[in-house]
């Protein structure tokens, strides 16, 4: 256990960190699983709501990566994944309309 107040200190950021951390890190993968879903949902496409849930996730992921949750390299390949997705999936769309 902590002798000193500091240490005590950093047990109280530490933890509040990790939370903050945890909580980040499920938005991201809940709103990314949310575009895929959209993306493979058989009926009902549109096109606007996939791009302004991507939109929300590259902005979620940004945040993470200026909180210290995500390195920067870890973020820029997550969003470029989806990316390839989310492109492939409007093309699909503006090819079958």
């Amino acid at each position: 256990m902590a002798n000193t107040k500091q240490q005590r200190k950093r047990i109280r950021q530490n933890e509040k960190r990790r939370v903050r951390n945890s909580q980040m890190k499920s938005s991201i993968r809940t709103v990314g699983k949310g575009i895929v879903k959209l993306i493979e949902s058989k009926e009902n496409k549109d096109s606007a709501l996939i791009e302004t849930n991507f939109r929300k996730f590259v902005k979620i992921v940004d945040t993470a990566v200026s909180k210290g949750v995500l390195k920067k390299n870890t973020a820029a390949r997550k969003k470029s994944r989806l990316a390839a997705k989310v492109n492939a999936a409007l093309a699909k769309l503006k090819e079958s309309a």
